[in-house]
């Protein structure tokens, strides 16, 4: 018995068949999305996504159990955070990608080395015939509604610090509310514009942009779904809520970079252009 004592902080897993099953869904995703690309084969890309809900479905309850039973201890939740930072990290530089992509074309759209740019912006930005977005209608709508889940988000956490549970069930509410209210308005965005993904660079570094922004507003809305509903079961106490911390910082990343787009897109990129009428 003595050898089995745990006698260290930190936290040895179990043995689990969550990676591998993680890499053979992420491959029958990966293969479905080629296949979806060249043949009208979507039974193979929807086995991929449900793969790969399942994994992340059933990996994540144990990460739940695991903080549940104890073996969170605080060295160990200093090392989530250290996992959670470089995330964030990387998702930073995810996006200064399409920023770049953005501001290349942008700054430079006469470039002579790349004629093809040229022939897609008539050496302009935005491009010739191009009728932009007001960024005073729809996107400051959605900007102000981005800023309003920042303090629901804040609010739900230091509702949770102060262990007022009502608090914090309103607060994650608000927020999930505020979340899918930006989802909705985006897709009336996108239903409105006068250009398409496809025919100019400009209508691609947009809505790669702007659309990937959307996406992660759609996964950070699900993990404040989550917590939603941990709360509700009363799993997170005041020194022990990895994931609602989590979610906070997601969710304040999101509404930082939405601030970037805001000001870089569609007002910055707005100027002496031809502003859409609805």
């Amino acid at each position: 018995m003595a050898a089995h004592t745990k006698n260290h902080d930190y936290h040895l897993v179990d043995l689990s068949p969550w990676p591998l099953l993680g890499g053979i869904a992420a491959f029958i995703l990966a293969v479905g999305g080629i296949v979806l690309m060249h043949a009208d084969m979507p039974w193979l890309f929807w086995a991929g996504v449900v793969a790969v809900l399942y994994v992340m479905f059933g990996w994540w309850s144990d990460v739940v159990r695991e903080a549940e039973t104890g073996h969170h201890t605080p060295v160990v939740q200093i090392h989530h955070r250290y996992g959670m930072i470089l995330f964030i990290g990387s998702e930073v530089m995810f996006f200064v990608a399409w920023f770049w992509a953005y501001f290349d074309a942008a700054f430079y759209p006469d470039e002579i080395i790349q004629e093809a740019r040229t022939a897609f912006t008539g050496g302009m930005w935005p491009p010739q015939g191009v009728e932009v977005f007001d960024p005073w209608h729809l996107p400051l709508f959605n900007t102000l509604v981005l800023l309003l889940s920042g303090t629901t988000i804040t609010w739900a956490h230091n509702a949770l610090l102060e262990n007022d549970r009502e608090g914090l069930k309103w607060g994650l509410a608000l927020t999930v509310l505020l979340g899918v209210l930006f989802t909705c308005v985006q897709v009336i965005e996108y239903s409105q514009a006068h250009f398409s993904f496809s025919g100019n660079i400009y209508g691609a570094t947009f809505f790669m942009a702007t659309g990937f922004h959307g996406f992660h507003i759609f996964i950070g809305t699900i993990f404040l779904i989550v917590c939603l509903v941990r709360a509700i079961a009363g799993q997170f106490t005041p020194k022990q809520h990895l994931g609602l911390e989590f979610a906070a910082w997601y969710w304040h990343f999101v509404d930082v970079v939405w601030l970037f787009l805001f000001a870089a897109i569609y007002v910055w990129g707005s100027w002496g252009a031809t502003i859409a009428q609805h």
